[in-house]
């Protein structure tokens, strides 16, 4: 192939490598490929918002008011704690304030969802939102009040806070989002190498 063909790109070069994959033009590549990350992304946080909130049900229902419950000797229990600050028991004045972080959170990953092409961000994405919709819930319908809530945490290990499945969610959210940017990748898919 003459090096004119290589810049203007032949009938034939396109049949050889074609844009995006499985033949066709470029834009409907992406377009599907796009759609299939953001499919994984709501799949992702409806399982772990699904999971937070039948878990905080079944503990609420079943544990609060009643002595811890011990899953591995005293290493590990179940035992109800009502939470109106962030992670480790900070911030209980500003429930609101909270809220409000939770609910940014949320509209700041729906607009990266629209250039979303990285499965892997994608998952780390589906954590974040499910677990800041499974705490924001708390917050938002739970007593005292409407956006004064307290969330529910439950798991108790020794020497350490006590929290839930949502706070779970995010942290390994976050975890694989700095792997994610570490090794170069972005939530479109592209890969940088520094």
């Amino acid at each position: 192939m003459t090096e004119v063909e290589r810049t203007i790109g032949t009938p034939d070069e396109t049949t050889e490598e074609p844009a995006g994959g499985a033949g066709g033009d470029g834009a409907g590549a992406t377009a599907s490929r796009g759609r299939r990350r953001v499919g994984v992304l709501i799949s992702v946080a409806a399982l772990a918002y699904a999971l937070d909130l039948a878990s905080k049900l079944i503990v609420v229902a079943g544990l609060e008011h009643h002595a811890p419950i011990q899953v591995i000797g005293t290493v590990l229990q179940l035992d109800v704690v009502r939470n109106r600050g962030a992670a480790f028991g900070i911030g209980e004045a500003l429930t609101l304030v909270l809220t409000a972080i939770a609910a940014v959170v949320i509209v700041v990953i729906a607009r990266i969802a629209r250039r979303l092409y990285s499965a892997p961000w994608a998952i780390a994405l589906g954590l974040l939102l499910g677990g800041a919709f499974g705490n924001l819930t708390d917050r938002v319908f739970r007593s005292p009040g409407v956006f004064q809530g307290a969330v529910v945490d439950f798991i108790a290990p020794t020497h350490f806070a006590v929290f839930n499945l949502a706070d779970s969610a995010i942290v390994c959210g976050g975890i694989l989002i700095v792997i994610l940017s570490f090794r170069g990748l972005d939530p479109d898919g592209t890969v940088h190498r520094d």
